[in-house]
């Protein structure tokens, strides 16, 4: 019984323990499913245990080195006992790796003022001004910015006119002589062609007008015309306000001073709106202009460099004169009677005819001011694109005027000067550069009038710029006065939209000046800047000859002028001229080419935005372009005097500068000149400023004052100027501009003193501004830094501007970035041979090639860091070897081995080598632009890094699959790896980066392309057999690994190509192919395979024009053609005089008239220029001495390129 009674009871208890496991179980597997549930519902984010050992320790350590710390100063038999626990500590530090928090960048969105435009294009229901006044406004605006006083006498001349549908406005056959403006309804314009039949070149909007400015002119000079082929009806019922140009004769009759800025208006117009968007865009030529004699043969001639300075064959030169239409009649032929006269009596006979054709009353006028002179046949007395140019008046013989055609190394001949006519006018008038070149075919005598001698007669008589100006007009073809009546000269203000995304393509747009932003809007609503567009570029020409929906949203960051070329027109020109359609398709294939070279990414990933497929500027480019810079001190420590006038210098390398500040401005226009009612004026001259400068630095005051607005309104960039080794806190004047809505673009410039050290703390400066496009580190001269008096500063910068700016120089470098002009060093990937690129950088170095930019791939990422931090190549080539040695160490490697599931290796020892070469150094402390490229394989995606942690994503970079695993991404977490599986050579990264030019070094490895063709199947017993016997032949079979590195590298060899065949890139490739991946042991020599390449490269390129195209600014490349004659060596016949004599506002109290005061000025200058030349005579100088610069005579200092004139 008692073996039974123990049985059951084993039994029982089996059962109850059985019942308790089961329990158990089923309570352990509930608890699994519910983890499981909460685990889909709200991932937790899972840590290793010696992480979490790690963090409890760092807390545990904070908290000791507090209670440390609060005991230092506590009495002496305490101090042995304190050093023996800072002892433990730094050894605590060194296991539980506690290291300083180093700040990330927060990553911050542009601002809604950046992206966004206002939601009125031009507000007139909220408007107190009734329609009819404001749309008056708007178009009598491009006439000139007339004040209060002068626009309400021209208000009281308005009429309104009501038209039905089909109803005419203006046919053939009536005077033009009116302004007409849309209230309400549609208008179009009409051209009758020669089958009599009219057709539509422009749809005519509420708010837009009608006219022609060169018939407006006609009216001015009292030679008004009828229409002739242009007509305008009304599409709808519409109410239609006329103005009479009749309205503006009794304004300038009150306020004769506005006569001279309505016709140089006018002039400038024709010049820049009607011909050179005709010529520049359409490349149309001798259409433009009028035709009196047909010549029986073509004047085509070709231009080559010997060409140019020989006399050119012009088959046949017409000999009969041409006489103006309205004065034939009155005029008798003087020229013939004279042949052979003295010159004393021909010049006696010429100056009265002059005095006849300029309409002058008093001769003395002229006494002075006209020289004689005799041209020999093949002489050019102008050529285009010249600034100082002179009236030509023919006295024997004729002049020829050429144009050089677009894209061509050819020139046509426009037209004939013949005898009694003159040439010369327009650039005269609009002080603009020549559009034309001015050669005497044969023998030829004519009397010359320089710009400050017609300045100064116009002082005397304002009237004879419409005589003048008529002669400019009657030599306009009918068809140029046709495209005057349809297309239109608009301005946009600051914020409005030009178009938005979706609407119809219906014209296209050139940018007179000024800027405006394109941004896209995504499917998800997101915002993206996909470029900005400066100073001539062309807007909206690929869908307007698409007839595609507008693809951006175009809105204008400043107040901005445009040409506006109706769809209508531009077909009634392709109708009329075939050959513009070649051009149209040449202009549509540059676009189409810059978007395949030019991936468009968005703005977050261009930082410093900085140009262009062949020579047309590339608009994924957001500081490409740029025309104008303001400088704001972030503090009134910043040197920001020396700062501009060191900027200047190094511009002025690049093309002509001008620094203003509101001193220079009330010095030049007036005391009261930054007055709100001479607001008009100011705007004028700064405009015209822009287009004679390749660049003007606006410096503020320090405090919020009204030049302090106008240098933040209008620029295109603000430069916020800061001390880098000062606390990176906001200053006064930068807390203002945080508070107001700001739509140029920003950059934070830290200078940083030349024996200081180097940049740190750039997060901090980042993370306590909101959004900057970017950042750079100057290090400065000592003089930058030396407090001095303006008087003392300006002593010490005139002999620095005696010498050519340093083009290594950290400012040299900020002036490329600010004008497009940068150069990237793109590094590629492949291990040991990475090391040849130290070798091609000292070439470059002592080829003189300055590097802006740095980024690369794997090694490339390494070295180019090293390069960025460093700037010298012979630091790098010391650093680099000593890293080389170390990973040559077998020891290390065989340490560093691990069980093989992700990699072969842990990657420790790789990361400690890596660390202790860039330590804790962050990418936005490097002194050049850097960034590098991995492979994201948890989005598998491309990452392009531009600030973080330099050491970890350097490592990222370089991680090759299968050896080191990858690396977590500190800010998501995602694995990176070796960027050369995506973009070995990331040279279409630093060109969206905004790089003028990328000079690209690849150290790839080749493959083998002699591949055995084994059939169908494959024996890897045979392939063991073919290797492991001496005597069988071997055979090229890749392995799987060599396969899986073909697979991983086939989207990078694909984006090879494309760089190499790009216009933009310097493609560079070593002879390496003999060095293996993991040949760090021969690092010197591999080292002298890149130096001796690079020699042999950089010499090559030295000898043709390479590195001259690198270093040419890719805007204002004819700038230092064009300009040789300057404000330097002809101060008095500077294009701004002209500017000034209509925008200078005098002090109440003088009694003498804004042109006195002006022409007064000038004449100093003059005399001023006379007493330079005479010392100039006396010194004997280096000739190639050449100054980029010149103080001016009321202190301000103008900048212009080094190869136009001497330092004055």
């Amino acid at each position: 019984t008692s073996m039974v009674s123990k049985h059951s009871y084993t039994e029982s208890y089996l059962k109850f323990n059985f019942i308790k496991l089961a329990e158990i179980h089923l309570y352990i597997f509930a608890c699994f499913l519910l983890s499981e549930l909460e685990a889909q519902e709200a991932p937790k984010y899972r840590f290793r245990k010696r992480d979490k050992v790690l963090f409890y320790g760092r807390k545990i350590m904070r908290k000791v080195s507090q209670s440390t710390s609060s005991l230092v100063g506590s009495t002496s038999s305490s101090r042995p006992r304190l050093k023996k626990k800072q002892k433990m500590l730094n050894i605590a530090k060194k296991i539980l790796r506690f290291k300083k928090e180093v700040p990330t960048l927060q990553m911050k969105e542009p601002p809604p003022s950046v992206l966004e435009a206002d939601l009125t294009e031009f507000d007139v229901a909220n408007s107190h001004l009734p329609s009819e006044v404001l749309y008056m406004l708007k178009n009598v605006r491009v006439l000139g910015h007339f004040e209060k006083p002068l626009f309400l006498e021209l208000c009281k001349h308005m009429v309104f006119l009501q038209f039905q549908q089909g109803e005419y406005v203006f046919r053939p056959g009536q005077p033009d002589s009116s302004i007409y403006v849309v209230q309400d309804g549609k208008l179009e314009l009409c051209l009758t062609g020669q089958d009599g039949k009219d057709g539509v070149v422009k749809e005519v909007y509420p708010g837009d007008s009608v006219h022609s400015l060169l018939s407006i002119l006609d009216v001015i000079t009292g030679h008004q015309r009828p229409y002739k082929t242009v007509s305008a009806r009304a599409a709808e019922v519409s109410t239609v306000l006329r103005l009479p140009v009749d309205a503006f004769l009794s304004i300038f009759e009150k306020y004769p001073e506005s006569l001279v800025r309505v016709v140089q208006i006018i002039m400038v117009r024709l010049q820049r709106v009607t011909v050179l968007a005709l010529h520049n865009y359409l490349g149309l030529t001798n259409e433009l202009f009028s035709h009196p004699l047909s010549l029986k043969t073509s004047c085509l001639f070709s231009v080559t460099q010997e060409q140019r300075e020989r006399k050119v064959t012009v088959d046949e030169v017409p000999s009969s004169v041409y006489l103006y239409p309205e004065e034939e009649s009155g005029m008798e032929n003087i020229f013939s009677p004279f042949q052979g006269r003295p010159n004393a009596t021909l010049f006696e006979e010429a100056q009265k005819e002059i005095l006849k054709l300029m309409k002058i009353e008093d001769p003395a006028l002229l006494n002075g001011r006209v020289t004689f002179h005799h041209a020999k046949a093949g002489s050019v007395l102008a050529r285009q694109g010249d600034q100082d140019v002179s009236l030509h008046f023919v006295l024997s013989g004729c002049l020829h005027v050429y144009q050089k055609m677009i894209d061509k190394q050819e020139a046509v001949c426009l037209f004939v000067t013949q005898l009694g006519e003159m040439v010369g006018q327009l650039a005269v008038l609009t002080g603009e550069p020549l559009i034309f070149t001015i050669k005497a075919e044969r023998d030829c005598t004519y009397l010359k009038i320089s710009k400050s001698n017609f300045y100064e007669i116009m002082r005397e008589q304002p009237s004879v710029v419409l005589s003048a100006a008529h002669t400019v007009a009657i030599r306009m073809s009918p068809f140029v006065r046709q495209m005057d009546f349809a297309i239109d000269w608009m301005a946009v203000e600051a914020g409005r939209a030009l178009y938005r995304q979706d609407d119809q393509s219906d014209c296209t747009y050139i940018v007179l000046n000024g800027r405006l932003r394109s941004v896209i809007q995504k499917v998800n609503g997101k915002k993206e800047l996909v470029g900005e567009y400066g100073r001539g570029d062309l807007i909206g020409v690929v869908e307007a000859l698409t007839r595609q929906p507008r693809a951006t949203t175009v809105h204008a960051v400043r107040d901005t002028e445009l040409v506006k070329l109706p769809e209508g027109t531009l077909n009634n020109i392709k109708r009329r001229y075939p050959q513009v359609v070649t051009r149209l398709i040449h202009l549509l294939g540059q676009k189409i080419l810059g978007n395949l070279q030019q991936p468009r990414g968005p703005f977050s990933s261009s930082a410093l935005g900085l140009p262009s497929v062949a020579s047309s500027p590339d608009v994924t480019n957001p500081a490409s372009n740029l025309s104008t810079v303001a400088v704001l001190p972030v503090c009134d420590e910043v040197p920001i005097s020396a700062f501009n006038l060191e900027l200047s210098h190094a511009l002025s390398a690049i093309g002509p500068t001008l620094l203003l500040t509101s001193d220079i401005i009330r010095e030049r226009l007036g005391a009261s000149a930054l007055d709100i009612i001479h607001e008009y004026r100011l705007s004028g001259w700064l405009a015209q400023q822009e287009d004679i400068n390749r660049i003007v630095l606006y410096q503020t005051d320090s405090s919020m004052t009204p030049w302090t607005q106008r240098c933040i309104r209008q620029a295109d960039c603000i430069l916020i100027v800061g001390l880098g080794d000062q606390e990176p806190a906001l200053g006064e004047l930068e807390q203002m501009l945080e508070n107001t809505a700001v739509r140029a673009l920003k950059q934070l410039v830290l200078l940083h003193r030349e024996d200081g050290p180097g940049p740190s703390r750039t997060v901090e400066w980042l993370n306590m501004r909101s959004w900057c496009s970017g950042h750079l580190h100057l290090k400065c001269p000592r003089r930058v830094f030396s407090r001095r008096s303006p008087s003392k500063l300006r002593e010490v910068y005139e002999k620095v501007f005696e010498k050519i700016a340093d083009r290594h120089s950290d400012f040299s470098r900020l002036a490329r970035v600010l004008t497009g002009n940068s150069i990237a060093l793109v590094l590629g990937g492949g291990g040991a041979r990475g090391c040849s690129h130290v070798g091609v950088i000292k070439a470059m170095e002592e080829a003189g090639i300055p590097i802006d930019i740095v980024g690369g791939t794997s090694i490339g990422s390494f070295i180019g860091a090293l390069y960025a931090e460093e700037r010298s190549a012979v630091r790098v080539k010391q650093r680099a070897r000593e890293w080389s040695k170390a990973m040559n160490s077998v020891f290390k490697t065989v340490l560093d081995l691990t069980y093989p599931i992700t990699s072969m290796f842990s990657g420790s020892a790789f990361n400690t080598s890596i660390s202790k070469v860039f330590e804790d150094k962050q990418i936005e402390d490097l002194w050049l632009p850097y960034f590098n490229v991995t492979t994201d394989i948890t989005a598998s995606a491309m990452r392009v890094h531009k600030d973080g942690s330099l050491w970890r994503y350097v490592r990222a970079s370089m991680t090759l699959s299968g050896y080191l695993p990858p690396l977590c991404d500190p800010k998501d977490g995602n694995l990176l790896m070796d960027g050369g599986y995506i973009n070995n050579l990331p040279a279409d990264i630093a060109r969206n980066m905004g790089t003028k030019t990328v000079i690209a070094i690849d150290v790839g490895s080749q493959d083998e392309t002699d591949l055995c063709n084994y059939g169908d199947s494959l024996s890897g017993w045979w392939l063991l057999w073919k290797r492991i016997n001496p005597w069988a032949e071997k055979v090229k079979v890749p392995d799987m690994a060599e396969i899986q590195s073909r697979l991983a590298y086939v989207s990078c060899v694909r984006q090879l190509e494309l760089v190499k065949k790009s216009a933009y890139c310097e493609y560079i490739r070593p002879p390496i192919d003999r060095f293996k991946t993991m040949d760090f042991g021969k690092f010197d020599e591999i080292y002298d395979v890149g130096y001796q390449h690079g020699k042999l490269v950089f010499t090559e390129w030295a000898r043709g024009d390479i590195i001259e195209n690198v270093l040419k600014d890719h805007r204002s490349a004819d700038y230092n053609d064009s300009k040789k004659t300057d404000s330097c060596t002809c101060p008095s016949a500077d294009f701004t005089d002209l500017a000034e004599i209509v925008s200078r506002i005098e002090p109440v109290q003088t009694e003498e008239s804004d042109y006195a005061t002006e022409y007064e000025e000038d004449g100093m200058d003059i005399v001023r220029e006379e007493e330079c030349e005479e010392e100039e005579e006396e010194e004997t100088e280096d000739p190639e001495d050449q100054s980029p610069g010149e103080w001016g005579p009321n202190g301000i200092f103008t900048s212009v390129s080094v190869h136009t004139q001497p330092f004055i």
